[in-house]
């Protein structure tokens, strides 16, 4: 909830490309959602599938207990559907068939909204001593969290977002396509491509910020003239007008939904249907929700306050209505992406083994997207991905 995309989506809207949006990871292993006013799932490390099993009951509504539903009525469904693997399938299996487990009825918990991850047959197999060792800071911050002790009941976890490796497009030196507007770390698309490894992030935020920026930035400021902007400069009252605009519309709407009542519906909008899995029929209905709840923001939000002081509900709103344009772009590029790639699952796009279908022939580049105005589609640009004889060298800066 308390995530922006302001910044990088303010500069996308004044030109600057924005680059994969809809690439986003799912981290399978969180610990579930307690209820509908929270807005943030704990990461739990997925170090904890080498030795839990991953089960929920076979019958869809069981709310029994988990001591209380015997062996032959749990499916250890990642064991059954994956022998090979069992519970130690790549994360973006793990994160689907929870999922698809839990739609169809069979999660549990309070909300329904989780599976099972069980460590009985470990600690049964090594001893609890060994666990201990290996999870006991994991399994302290769980019960912390759940008021249950994993090593007496299964721990519960559901899939969540994790990161987004969309963003501004930038070249080399970190630069984006607007000259002398440079974006770094997590608000670029650089480094992640269609799926993110463990630490890419702190490695992203590390190189650019230590070993990239420091000097092409640099470079860029001593080769290049800067001019002396003042608020007299014609651009701060274009953007102060626009900001007063903004603010006076959101305070006169006096509708009767709060702004994170609006916030979670888009959210589910995008975990339903441009999430871990998609195909083109769910992805327009989502085009056509997004559209409809933009529409529904603009004339039932509340936004209580006024604009004269530091107003939290004011600012939610102005980051609410950039989220929504920025769910647009995520699923307007998801539309176009038409393989399976990375952990990006159209199921329109399967081998005969279920398999991921990629399509390196259309599809290995960078698609960037281009604002083209209000209500209008964005234009499209791609950048080939070519890994033969790529020679890196310093843009010129004069």
């Amino acid at each position: 909830m308390s995530s922006n995309v302001t910044a990088a989506f303010r500069a996308y809207r004044k030109g600057a490309m924005f680059a994969n949006p809809c690439f986003t990871q799912i981290h399978p292993t969180c610990i579930p959602v307690h209820g509908i006013h929270q807005s943030k799932l704990t990461l739990m490390s997925e170090s904890l599938r080498n030795d839990g099993r991953v089960w929920v009951p076979k019958t869809p509504g069981d709310k029994r207990r988990p001591g209380d539903i015997p062996e032959a009525e749990r499916d250890y469904y990642l064991e059954r559907k994956y022998p090979s693997f069992g519970n130690l399938v790549p994360r973006d299996v793990a994160s689907r068939n929870a999922k698809e487990q839990c739609d169809q009825g069979k999660g549990v918990g309070e909300t329904g909204l989780a599976v099972y991850l069980d460590f009985a047959e470990a600690i049964k197999r090594d001893g609890k001593d060994v666990i201990e060792a290996k999870y006991g800071n994991l399994f302290e911050m769980y019960e912390k969290i759940t008021g249950e002790n994993p090593y007496e009941t299964p721990m519960m976890i559901y899939p969540a977002v994790h990161y987004t490796m969309g963003g501004l497009w930038v070249d080399y030196n970190l630069m984006t396509n607007i000259d002398g507007l440079f974006a770094i770390g997590e608000a670029n698309f650089s480094d992640h491509g269609a799926n993110r490894l463990g630490a890419s992030a702190l490695m992203q935020g590390l190189a650019d910020g230590y070993f990239v920026l420091p000097y092409t930035m640099g470079g860029y400021l001593a080769s290049n003239t800067i001019e002396n902007v003042d608020t007299s400069h014609k651009a701060f009252a274009a953007s102060k007008n626009a900001v007063t605009e903004q603010v006076n519309k959101l305070l006169s709407i006096g509708g009767k939904q709060t702004v994170n009542h609006l916030h979670r519906r888009l959210g589910k909008i995008l975990w339903d249907y441009c999430g871990i899995a998609r195909n083109e029929d769910e992805l327009k209905k989502a085009l056509t929700l997004i559209r409809d709840l933009k529409e529904e923001f603009y004339n039932d939000v509340n936004v209580p306050g006024s604009g004269d002081d530091f107003n939290q509900n004011l600012e939610n709103a102005a980051r609410v209505a950039d989220f929504m344009e920025l769910g647009e772009l995520m699923v307007t590029d998801a539309l176009h992406r038409k393989e399976s790639c990375g952990c990006h699952l159209n199921t329109a796009f399967l081998t005969e083994d279920n398999e991921p279908m990629r399509d390196d022939e259309n599809f290995a580049v960078v698609a960037a997207w281009e604002y083209a105005g209000d209500g209008k589609e964005p234009t499209l640009h791609k950048e080939p991905l070519t890994f033969e004889n790529v020679e890196l060298t310093q843009r010129s800066y004069k």
